[in-house]
């Protein structure tokens, strides 16, 4: 995915015409995961753009747990009426995966809108032994096991990232979930834990802190903004994995209202002033409708699918 990429959609303006199709109550977007972390960011940075473009009020709202099962089953059971939205990314596709007995069905949610690409990071603490991703691994090596890695939660995106890595580079870490990224950041900066596989945009309040560093990047290249950091395939070779954030409706919300969200966030993501914002969150600003979002989405299918069953995360 190139940065700054805008696929072409229409940017819908007559807000009128939005309000009228979902009625006059709120929009709420669901994040399924803690304050703080990279979908509650970019949710927040998009909110009263949104709002404007739907002339309606447009609420975020945290409903954390179950490595995101807890807010998407919320939104597979609300009306198909456009007003309950779901933000999630890989973990749509990882989490039916490894958890079969998901009392919902994350395929059968239709996708209204993409909104971001980006890769992750692998950040350590401040004192850890090794000072860079060569010495992280090195200390891996040394103690087997014993290095601990914090994703926001088990058959996360994050996890699968750091389940690659250790195959990948003949490594064995233990793996600590949590909520979502921003309360692995926080683990990391206190010591508690001694890396984290998370968004950039959790990651940099340990960074501002002086608390920790980051010493790869989960994607293909280098980030602008992380001149020195290297691509973890840089050093572990064939490693590239990265996500996105997708918009989520309900089981049968019709086409219409998709197409009507969706202008609304490509407007909101195509506002020059929010793309900054987005990348200076660490993500690549996308602007991809229903169906592209669709193709992507099964797309990643396929791929994520085959990584997971390498990495004997699938259940059944």
């Amino acid at each position: 995915m190139q940065r700054r990429a805008l696929l072409a959609l229409p940017l819908a303006t007559p807000a009128l015409a939005s309000a009228q199709s979902l009625g006059e109550r709120p929009v709420r977007l669901i994040v399924p995961y803690s304050a703080g972390g990279v979908a509650d960011t970019v949710a927040r940075i998009l909110q009263q753009r949104v709002s404007e473009n739907l002339g309606l009020p447009f609420i975020v709202e945290n409903r954390t747990g179950a490595s995101g099962a807890i807010g998407a089953g919320f939104v597979a059971q609300a009306q198909p009426d456009g007003h309950t939205l779901l933000l999630e990314g890989a973990t749509s596709i990882t989490g039916p995966l490894a958890n079969r007995s998901l009392p919902f069905d994350y395929a059968a949610m239709p996708r209204v809108a993409q909104v971001t690409a980006a890769p992750y990071v692998l950040g350590i603490r401040a004192g850890f032994p090794g000072e860079d991703l060569p010495g992280f691994l090195a200390e891996a090596r040394r103690r087997p096991g014993e290095v601990t890695f914090g994703t926001p939660g088990i058959a996360h995106v994050g996890h699968l990232m750091g389940e690659l890595l250790q195959s990948l580079a003949d490594v064995r870490l233990e793996h600590v979930p949590f909520r979502g990224g921003a309360d692995a950041a926080r683990e990391v900066a206190g010591g508690r834990i001694d890396a984290c596989i998370i968004s950039e945009s959790s990651f940099s309040p340990v960074l501002r802190g002086e608390r920790g560093r980051v010493i790869g990047v989960t994607g293909a290249a280098r980030r602008p903004n992380l001149p020195g950091v290297p691509a973890i395939g840089e050093v572990v070779p064939g490693y590239e994995l990265s996500t996105w954030m997708m918009i989520f409706a309900p089981p049968g919300t019709p086409m219409a209202l998709r197409q009507r969200l969706s202008q609304a966030f490509a407007a909101a993501v195509g506002d020059p002033q929010l793309r900054d914002r987005i990348e200076a969150s660490g993500n690549d600003p996308v602007s991809a409708g229903p169906e592209a979002a669709e193709a992507l989405w099964q797309a990643e299918r396929m791929k994520l699918s085959a990584l997971m069953r390498r990495a004997g995360l699938v259940q059944g």
